[in-house]
């Protein structure tokens, strides 16, 4: 009776075939079939920005991390296409940005964005001015010093804001606004207002937005006009002046006075549980010239109608978030209360703590390639990896003959399963292919071809001590997988270090070299071995004719005389040889 351990190729091979067609379905399925090339293959601008803070320091992770998404927000706000923004280093970021001149890169990110603290004069809910009727201001109430909402403007109040949601306040404000993800980049692409235009509190002059603390007719004008879908990028606002901008959803518009209090006046922003509440709130440390200049504002704003009353945090143009105020805050210390959760609280308090370190950038380095160039590095990296595959084929087929033909087979294999995960991963995780990726991928040839070479060699020793092809094939391969496995286990864990203590270009090749090692894991034990399998059977391999690659005649005499070593049995007592039967 045969044994439950005689192997089944087939079942392997089903998976191989599974796994392959389910790598092309999915990119089918996506329409994707050219991987992402980055700087180096398709020409393009590389900036390297160097982070200092005011006072000399080493930025914070959280600083930096802030500044990589507002620079990858402005890039794409720009409308530049696959834009890649890394860190590099503890204060270094690097913006790759394919096809866009030097000079325009330098200027949409090499800003330094800021926040700012804005008295809110009126809000318009929606994006675009056809979505409300135009507004017509209104005096203000006696005694108050500040303006209504316009009698026809359709303001939002707490509780009608679109998209917004009404709270009660804990200690001094009250939060209207869910914090978003992200701050965004984009600055209003309405005409800034003259270089002269007084403040809040001056008279007024023609064209103003805001006068005596009041929106002006023109301002409520070109807030009914403005269109957030028409937001430029990379302009930072002005905090003497006021603003008409939207938040960073595009879906309200704002008309801001100018800026009372400035990210420089924030000593510290923390996201905390208070002690008799559930919920997580935003606590604000300012400083002694910040406490006083919000403690004045405070008192401007306490006791007004909504929105006269709330305070818009802006950050590079854009509105994060527009707490209200009950009443004055003294001391330096505020508490911003929204039915935070842990990660919406998080956010807020990462951006205000941000707009207290505001960094500013140094362009280190500037690379410009040229599409030429990169096309040609892009030819000459195929090329390479092509006569990478073609001379290992030939040394296949010379060398080792018809048994050649399992090296091709599972070179195309593994290649094909590179290819589709390369483009897969693109997609998926933002992998980009560079030169050095390339080099990654052709130097995993050699990997899988040495994989190769240890199993056939195994095999044919034991041809060489008397074994059958059949059970020296599996024989063999017990023997060779211990030595794969290792060897790759070496390639994988220098792909690690690599990836992990390393920056550039030089973590595409570790990441490429990472990933086919991984797949001439897969190849080699669901593909190669169960094809030799197969083809052992045949009377062409299984006899050893003389161009199979495993003739006796054309391998070395056996290197021991006598009996031929004990073919090795199961735990049942059976042996390779009787399992294959």
């Amino acid at each position: 009776m045969a044994s439950t351990n005689a192997p089944r190729p087939w079942r392997s091979l089903d998976v191989v075939v599974a796994a392959l067609a389910l790598v092309y379905g999915l990119l089918a399925v996506q329409d994707l079939w050219l991987p992402r090339l980055g700087l180096d293959l398709r020409g393009g601008t590389s900036i390297t920005l160097t982070a200092s803070t005011p006072d000399g320091s080493d930025p914070s992770p959280d600083s930096i991390d802030q500044a990589v998404e507002i620079i990858r927000d402005r890039v794409n706000g720009s409308g530049v296409a696959e834009a890649e923004v890394s860190t590099q280093g503890s204060n270094n970021v690097i913006v790759a940005v394919p096809g866009v001149g030097e000079d325009e890169l330098v200027q949409i990110v090499g800003q330094t964005a800021e926040l700012r603290f804005r008295p809110v004069l009126a809000v318009v809910p929606g994006a675009s001015p056809q979505e409300a009727p135009t507004p017509e201001a209104t005096p203000a109430p006696e005694g108050t010093g500040e303006p209504t909402a316009p009698t026809d403007q359709p303001t939002a109040t707490p509780t009608e804001a679109v998209g917004q949601r009404a709270v009660t306040s804990g200690l001094t404000a009250q939060e209207t606004a869910t914090p978003v993800e992200t701050p965004a980049a984009e600055a209003p692409a309405t005409e800034a207002p003259p270089t002269e235009q007084p403040a809040a509190e001056q008279p007024a002059t023609e064209g103003a937005l805001v006068a005596d603390g009041q929106a002006t007719p023109e301002g409520l004008a070109q807030l009914q006009a403005f269109d957030c879908s028409q937001v430029e990028v990379a302009a930072t606002d002005a905090p003497e002046d006021p603003l008409v901008t939207c938040d960073q959803d595009g879906t309200t518009r704002f008309l801001l006075a100018p800026a009372d209090v400035v990210g420089t006046d924030i000593r510290r922003a923390t996201a905390e549980i208070p002690q008799a509440g559930l919920g997580f709130v935003v606590s604000l440390d300012f400083t002694s010239e910040g406490a006083d200049k919000f403690y004045e504002s405070t008192q401007r704003l306490a006791g007004q109608q909504f929105p006269q009353n709330a305070f818009a945090i802006v950050l590079d143009g854009r509105v994060v978030s527009y707490p209200t105020v009950n009443e004055p805050i003294p001391g330096g210390q505020a508490v911003i209360e929204g039915q935070f959760t842990q990660q919406e609280a998080q956010r807020l308090a990462t951006v205000l703590s941000y707009g207290a370190l505001p960094l500013s950038f140094e362009t280190s380095e500037v690379t410009t390639v040229s599409p030429t160039l990169g096309s040609e590095q892009l030819e000459a990296g195929l090329l390479a990896g092509a006569l990478g595959l073609l001379l290992v084929s030939l040394y296949g087929l010379l060398y080792y003959r018809a048994l050649g033909t399992v090296v091709i087979a599972s070179l195309a294999v593994a290649g094909a399963f590179a290819y589709g995960l390369v483009v897969l991963l693109g997609e998926w995780i933002g992998f980009t292919l560079t030169l050095a990726g390339i080099a990654g991928l052709i130097v995993a040839i050699g990997i899988t071809a040495d994989s190769f070479v240890v199993y056939f060699e195994r095999v044919r020793d034991d041809v060489r001590d008397g074994r059958s092809i059949r059970m020296a094939v599996e024989t063999g391969w017990v023997r060779a997988r211990r030595t794969i496995l290792a060897s790759d286990a070496v390639s994988l864990l220098a792909a690690f270090f690599l990836y992990t203590f390393s920056v550039g270009n030089v973590r595409g090749f570790a990441f490429t070299l990472g990933l086919t090692t991984l797949i001439d894991v897969f190849v080699v034990f669901l593909f190669t071995k169960p094809l030799l399998t197969l083809l052992a059977r045949s009377r062409f391999f299984g006899e050893g004719h003389r161009f199979s690659g495993l003739a006796a005649e054309r391998m070395a005499a056996p290197r021991r005389s006598g009996r031929a070593a004990p073919a090795p049995r199961d735990r049942a007592g059976t042996t390779t040889e009787e399992a294959l039967r």
